[in-house]
């Protein structure tokens, strides 16, 4: 719980003072360290288990597969994959090859994890799919991303993410046409995108903004917190990265787009809500974009706070113009 809720140091103290754990405990510290960027701690965490004679179980390989994934540790990855059967006997099941199939892309090994499906022992499923045409988006592969959709949506045919993905892959190599066909195809089945939502804990109120939102009290305050932080972020050196606005509209336009990005919003409210110097703790339900990462890492510097925002798919701790990933997510 603590470690999913942010709180990782609360975390590692209860498993510290665990006077008997099971490989269960192991598995949600290996797995916390991971999402938090802690890959390296995980990594070691690993090493201790088996230190102790306990065996990990396939759980515990999605765990630290999973954590070399966050961090793009390649080459350990593929270790830990290949032991899995050599070394402990544990039959690769379909999560594992998600976790490998994640790692790989995201690191831009495209053609090795499009080789590893190729080779799994059973019938790939969405899920296997849709981590490769992550991977394909990072890259900008709209080839592959073709491929990979076609068979994906064989599997799921109403998968809005998939759709979405594939829309935001064409978009951002200015491929407008064939993003808003894709689009359509949304509008045509009756799917719903679901739209990026920020919320923040405010004494014991949950405040929740989306893009360009002027619907909350304290609106007019907290726009006027935000262009401020823009301007000082601005003669520190930040330039907005308009190549994340993935819609074709005036370049104006575009900056007034990702200046009211939902975590940008929410970022100023806890500014305005809360102490100097109070850590501030933001959750996302889409990954974050590259300005907003790039706009949070200069607002912690700025504004001498730490700001810890959980995405989709993991943590992000922002410290003096620094972030935990490493400006790998």
């Amino acid at each position: 719980m603590y470690a999913k809720c942010g709180r990782l140091e609360i975390a590692h103290r209860l498993f510290e003072k665990m006077h008997k754990r099971d490989v269960v405990s192991w598995n949600v510290m290996i797995l916390g360290y991971g999402l938090h960027g802690q890959s390296k701690d995980a990594i070691a965490l690993f090493s201790q288990l088996e230190q102790t004679g306990m065996k990990p179980d396939d759980i515990t390989f999605i765990c630290i597969l999973s954590a070399c994934s966050h961090a793009g540790l390649v080459d350990e990855g593929r270790k830990y994959f290949d032991g899995l059967n050599r070394n402990h006997c544990i039959r690769p099941r379909m999560e594992h090859y998600i976790c490998m199939v994640d790692l790989l892309g995201r690191a831009g090994y495209l053609d090795e994890a499009q080789e590893l499906i190729n080779n799994m022992p059973f019938e790939p499923d969405a899920s296997v799919w849709g981590a490769l045409l992550g991977g394909c988006r990072i890259h900008c592969n709209i080839e592959l991303a073709e491929y990979v959709a076609k068979h994906h949506l064989k599997l799921e045919s109403n998968n809005t993410g998939c759709y979405v993905l594939l829309s935001n892959i064409y978009a951002a190599a200015g491929r407008w046409h064939d993003a808003a066909k894709v689009r359509t195809m949304i509008k045509i089945k009756g799917l719903k995108k679901n739209p990026g939502r920020s919320w923040i804990e405010i004494k014991n109120s949950v405040h929740t903004f989306v893009g360009g939102d002027k619907s909350h009290p304290q609106s007019e305050k907290i726009y006027a917190v935000l262009h401020s932080l823009i301007r000082d972020m601005k003669k520190e050196g930040y330039v907005h990265d308009k190549s994340f606005v993935l819609q074709d509209v005036e370049e104006e336009e575009k900056e007034n787009i990702i200046s009211t990005h939902s975590e940008k919003l929410a970022i100023a409210f806890g500014l305005l809500e809360t102490s100097p110097g109070m850590p501030i703790q933001i959750t996302k339900n889409l990954r974050v974009c590259g300005d907003c990462h790039n706009a949070t890492k200069f607002i912690s510097k700025i504004a001498k706070r730490e700001i810890v925002l959980r995405d989709i798919n993991r943590f992000h701790h922002f410290k003096d113009g620094v972030c935990s990933c490493g400006d790998y997510w």
